[in-house]
């Protein structure tokens, strides 16, 4: 695909179902050649197509509503540019490296750079961009998005807070951790969230926040967000499942230190 020059769906490369997810089991397993084989994919991945990033999709960010003229980039660590973005950091700061590795890791935080917007309740990244913004140079959004691990500020926070470290680009992770910080006392943002689970609700949120204030250059308190979860009603129908569910919540109540958190791409 990449040889004939066309543009990717995002399940090929995301973490949820695409070569970024593989490359997270890979690193645990072990099996490092195959895992230079993802990296080398990703790498590849960052190359331009067109004038566009080469990770721009040509349908749109979700599957039940129509794609935006033209495509989209997709921001997200679920299904976004900071999943790979966060397993090239990992991997760069484990010595698991190819080649231009470290240059694609810039590519993707320039682009995000271009990307992230000021107000006042702090720094903020879109969850996504369509061409019509960038013909535009302006967002289609004028505030901060939900904030989810799979799509908002705790993952593209998180993942640009690695790329910092893996590159010992301080003022990178200094920037990433005071807007993150930001966001999270900001009330308007933290009544977005309105369930327990980890893909889009406060247990992704203290995750997200536990592996980020563990790394950060400067303190980041985040003792509210754990009692934030805690009293966050369940819903009746809330399922057992991982992502959306009962286990994660409670994964979440549990702590980090078993790292059960590396397939979020957290750490």
């Amino acid at each position: 695909r990449i040889d004939q020059r066309q543009r990717p769906q995002y399940a090929e490369y995301d973490l949820i179902r695409g070569l970024t997810g593989l490359g997270v089991a890979l690193r645990r397993t072990g099996d490092h050649d195959l895992l230079r084989d993802v990296l080398t994919y990703l790498v590849r991945l960052t190359d331009p197509i067109h004038g566009l990033p080469g990770w721009w999709c040509p349908h749109g960010p979700t599957r039940d509503q129509p794609a935006p003229p033209g495509g989209h980039s997709n921001h997200g660590l679920a299904h976004g540019i900071t999943g790979p973005l966060a397993l090239l950091a990992l991997t760069l700061i484990d010595g698991v490296t190819v080649d231009g590795h470290a240059e694609a890791i810039t590519r993707v935080c320039q682009w995000l750079d271009t990307w992230q917007r000021q107000t006042s309740e702090g720094s903020w990244w879109p969850e996504f961009v369509t061409l019509d913004d960038l013909d535009r140079g302006e967002l289609h959004l004028s505030r901060p998005p939900r904030l989810s691990w799979c799509y908002g500020a705790p993952g593209i926070a998180r993942a640009q807070q690695l790329a910092g470290r893996a590159l010992g680009d301080t003022a990178r992770q200094r920037t990433t951790e005071r807007a993150f910080a930001a966001c999270i006392t900001d009330p308007a943002q933290l009544g977005s969230l309105v369930d327990r689970g980890l893909c889009h609700g406060t247990a992704g949120l203290l995750t997200a926040a536990r592996r980020i204030a563990a790394d950060a250059l400067t303190p980041i308190p985040i003792e509210p967000l754990a009692r934030l979860h805690q009293h966050t009603t369940p819903t009746a129908t809330e399922p057992a499942g991982f992502l959306d569910g009962a286990a994660g919540a409670h994964l979440a109540i549990a702590g980090t230190t078993t790292g059960w958190d590396a397939c979020l791409l957290l750490c």
